[in-house]
């Protein structure tokens, strides 16, 4: 909850993890930058992605754009919630961007246009799990991505 595409209010967003805790359901939030990651960590969700909204659906990753916001978002959230989940979104493609944003502390990936605009979803969704095995993973870096 909480996509750029679908911001929320932060007392609605405190609401629906709440609830989501309640029912012993996992909640998934996301965070466009480093204060709001504070300030939705301190809701102790399950899973906090951070992505930046203007890498969303583009060619780039964060983790090659932005890479200092992942490792002061992780640090961020161990300190308010060390049992959140810290994953990385925003232009993951392959491999070698999931590899990078691990190498970065996050615990994970939030993906969806790498796999939905993909002719073989399944062919990009084992191309994004090499990222999780090896340091070399993925295709080659594409240029104006790193």
């Amino acid at each position: 909850m909480n996509h750029s595409e679908r911001p929320l209010e932060p007392e609605a967003i405190a609401q629906v993890v709440g609830r989501l805790r309640d029912l012993s359901l996992p909640a998934v939030v996301c965070a466009g930058d480093l204060e709001e990651t504070r300030r939705l960590a301190a809701l102790r969700p399950a899973y906090l992605a951070v992505e930046p909204p203007e890498l969303i659906g583009g060619t780039l990753a964060v983790s090659a754009a932005r890479p200092g916001l992942l490792r002061d978002a992780v640090a961020a959230v161990r300190t308010v919630s060390p049992d959140t989940v810290v994953l990385c979104g925003a232009g993951v493609h392959d491999g070698a961007d999931v590899h990078a944003a691990l190498s970065l502390g996050t615990e994970g990936v939030l993906v969806a246009s790498a796999v939905a605009r993909s002719a073989d979803p399944t062919s990009a969704i084992a191309e994004l799990l090499r990222g999780f095995s090896s340091p070399s993973a993925g295709s080659t870096p594409r240029s104006n991505a790193r």
